[in-house]
């Protein structure tokens, strides 16, 4: 996903994009969401959220 893209779903829950980087800012939505920030931390194979928005993108 685009970092325009993370940032119109960022705007959308209220969140301010800033100067934050792609991962920070989807771990701020993330943690709006009310989900374990874990994306971009290496955690994937191990989260158990296999819905999530990031799946495809995270590492």
């Amino acid at each position: 996903m685009k970092l325009e893209d993370v940032k119109k779903i960022a705007a959308e829950k209220g969140i301010k994009a800033g100067k934050l980087r792609k991962a920070e800012l989807i771990q701020q939505i993330q943690l709006v969401e009310g989900n374990d920030p874990c994306y971009a931390t290496g955690k994937a194979d191990e989260c158990g959220q296999e819905q999530c928005l990031w799946r495809e993108d995270c590492n």
